[in-house]
């Protein structure tokens, strides 16, 4: 199985760029809780070993490698609320997630690697769209790391201020307990209403009541 490399880096900054940032995000698909995005500028000469797409680490390694990042690489993390989310669409809260982590990066990056087939129309840096980036680039891994662990501690915080439906664990995606306690507990402000099976239980109770 390849593991993502310098390579993409490398051709760059052969052409003359100085500052590549990998981009990425998580959380398109839960239910609850913000998008997040990460925008890191690895040093080559500190790279963290098994750097790699952040879905393919455990909860400890992902740990390790963010406490390592935040103190070779250059990074930003930045997150795009429930109520962008429903007033945006998620692909559009994504991207703002990310122009929001790049503009956090200073000295700004002079080239950015993005995760997926999109570049977000907000950002005025050459860039380039990295399908499965996470899994080609370690910049790009490394920023799939940031806004994971990033993300995760949000969901945790907020499992604490609304128990029962498991964010602890699911993280906001819609597990079968989380589908469950979302018809047994109700709606929570953090919960996504434009998403289908929100949506469907707040109409399904205006209905009843109305």
């Amino acid at each position: 199985m390849s593991k993502p490399d310098f390579s993409l880096e490398t051709d760059l900054l052969q052409q003359g760029y100085l500052r590549i940032a990998g981009i990425d995000e998580v959380g398109r698909g839960p239910l609850a809780g913000p998008v997040t995005a990460a925008a890191v500028v690895l040093d080559t000469g500190a790279i963290p070993d098994g750097l790699n797409d952040s879905k393919k680490l455990t909860a400890k390694r992902r740990a390790a490698l963010e406490t390592a990042l935040a103190g070779s690489a250059q990074c930003a993390v930045a997150h795009a609320s429930v109520q962008e989310i429903d007033r945006l669409n998620i692909l559009r809260a994504s991207h703002l997630a990310m122009e929001r982590a790049v503009a956090a990066l200073d000295p700004a990056p002079d080239f950015l690697l993005i995760d997926g087939n999109m570049i977000p129309a907000g950002l005025r840096i050459p860039a380039s769209a990295v399908v499965k980036g996470d899994a080609r680039s370690l910049s790009i891994a490394a920023a799939s790391v940031m806004a994971k662990c990033a993300r995760d501690r949000v969901m945790v915080d907020l499992a604490q201020q609304h128990p029962g439906y498991g964010w602890e664990t699911n993280m906001g995606y819609p597990s079968k307990s989380h589908k469950s306690a979302l018809r047994d507990l109700g709606v929570t402000p953090h919960h996504r209403r434009s998403f289908r099976p929100v949506h469907n239980i707040l109409y399904q109770d205006n209905s009843t009541t109305s």
